[in-house]
């Protein structure tokens, strides 16, 4: 369609992130991070595809597209990455999530060593 919008970002992910988390590298963590986006109407999907980057947010429809290749690290390095770039909705999050979500912001406040 001519004129269309674009309603997609897809980006690069840079790993490892170069400060120092707080938060293991395990499932866990990373459960947590995709918990923060769910919590906040946002659907995390695994896909492989045409994309060579990380992740891929199709905006409209509140969709974040990881690659399914990363490994668990990546996955989390990508997520403490995208989560501050997007809306998240801290009213709706749950009291623990809140406490992840401000470690992140913090995290992603801090500039790299």
């Amino acid at each position: 369609m001519p004129g269309a919008q674009k309603n997609y970002i897809c980006m690069p992910t840079y790993y490892p992130i170069n400060q120092t988390i707080n938060m293991k590298l395990n499932q866990t963590t990373l459960d947590k991070l995709e918990d923060i986006l769910g919590e906040s109407e946002y659907v995390v999907r695994y896909e492989r595809g045409n994309f060579q980057s990380g992740w891929c947010l199709l905006e409209s429809r509140r969709i974040v597209v990881l690659n399914k290749f990363l490994n668990l690290e990546a996955r989390i390095n990508t997520l403490l990455e995208l989560i501050p770039q997007l809306d998240i909705q801290f009213d709706k999050l749950t009291h623990h999530s809140q406490k992840v979500y401000e470690e992140v912001k913090k995290l992603s406040l801090t500039p790299a060593e």
